[in-house]
């Protein structure tokens, strides 16, 4: 995963913007009326807008937090406890300052999670200034190999620093909700070592499926998974060597995928619209990208397209997306996505309306 690139940032714009498509829904915006925000073009996974101001401070550490996720791991083996880590945006605006506030700050979590977790916060500041360069480095690299694409995202892991479960973003839930929550990501580790052990008594295809539905359930990307589960990822390729799993596949394809958003980055430095679109509809006419990938990137040529303003562009792009893959977890967010492009093409702000609305107990 690498970390987005944009058109002519804004000074006071976000230095890194979400890859999810849920994401984008909640936060693309018409060009604001404060001159202090401006429209970008990121290329992450979803290729998405973003304008936003920060509207607060989401600090998840303090007393009881570490910053060190090596030394997290070692104080995890000794005293035998799963760790959670908070990939938080502190000075990102929304989600991380309410998950800090309604959970992370209130006694009831600090509780509860002492006897069961060692916290981890890693900081990922539209700000880079914020951080010492080595913190800063050493952060992005966390955030690459656990591929995160926006904070906050909160991830568990076993002792040994392997992730078992992955929650991304902050529903408003509270404290006490949030622990339940928790605590159903934390019974992911059982099932997951007792798909394990299941799958090795198995053989051939019937193991490779046993292990690859175990690994997907941890809820990392398929590109993320052999960074973690080597052994389990060998075990799948010696017992399908064909893939009639699709799982090498599937990881081929992120690959082939990150290493056109790499060079899709290319065209955001020299600010290159035009450039970058032709790069998009080269890739959709070579062919090599099936179903979520393909979709993926016409998701990216819709977005282009939005930030120039090319409204009707953008919304027929989405229309096709939508066809590649229709049963993804992508597709199921495009609508939200198409209506927020229409509100733009009509001169709303969608995020406006939204605050309008009354808050949901």
């Amino acid at each position: 995963m690498n970390v987005a690139r944009r058109l002519k940032p804004h000074p006071r714009a976000p230095t890194r913007s979400p890859k999810s498509l849920d994401a984008l829904t909640r936060q693309v915006q018409v060009p604001a009326r404060d001159p202090d925000t401006s429209m970008k073009l990121s290329t992450t996974t979803c290729a998405a807008l973003v304008a936003f101001q920060s509207i607060g401070t989401a600090v998840a550490g303090g007393e009881g937090w570490s910053t060190d996720f090596e030394a997290a791991r070692k104080k995890a083996a000794e005293e035998k406890k799963d760790i959670l880590i908070d990939f938080d945006g502190s000075d990102w605006p929304g989600e991380n300052v309410k998950l800090n506030d309604e959970v992370f700050a209130k006694d009831e979590f600090k509780k509860t999670a002492k006897d069961k977790f060692v916290l981890v916060e890693i900081d990922l500041p539209q700000d880079e200034t914020k951080l010492t360069e080595a913190v800063r480095k050493k952060n992005e690299d966390l955030q690459e190999k656990f591929e995160i694409e926006m904070p906050p995202t909160v991830v568990l892991c076993d002792a040994a620093g392997k992730p078992f479960a992955v929650s991304a973003g902050y529903k408003s839930e509270g404290a006490t909700k949030y622990l339940s929550h928790l605590e159903e990501m934390r019974a992911k580790k059982g099932k997951r070592d007792a798909a394990f052990a299941a799958a090795d008594k198995l053989e051939g295809l019937e193991k490779a499926r046993k292990l690859a539905s175990a690994l997907k359930e941890t809820g990392l990307s398929d590109s993320a998974v052999p960074a973690f589960y080597p052994d389990e990822v060998a075990k799948i390729k010696a017992a399908d060597p064909k893939d009639e799993t699709g799982f090498v596949k599937s990881i081929d394809a992120r690959d082939k995928l990150a290493k056109f958003e790499e060079d899709l980055d290319a065209f955001a430095d020299r600010q290159d619209h035009e450039g970058a679109l032709a790069f998009v509809e080269k890739n959709l006419k070579e062919g090599g990208f099936e179903g979520d990938a393909k979709q993926h990137i016409m998701i990216t040529k819709a977005m282009i397209y939005a930030h120039i303003k090319k409204y009707d562009e953008a919304l027929k792009a989405i229309d096709e997306a939508k066809s590649f893959a229709p049963d993804s977890e992508q597709a199921k967010q495009l609508d939200k996505v198409k209506e927020r492009l229409v509100q733009m093409k009509n001169g709303k702000d969608p995020d406006e309306e939204e605050e309008t609305e009354p808050e949901k107990k």
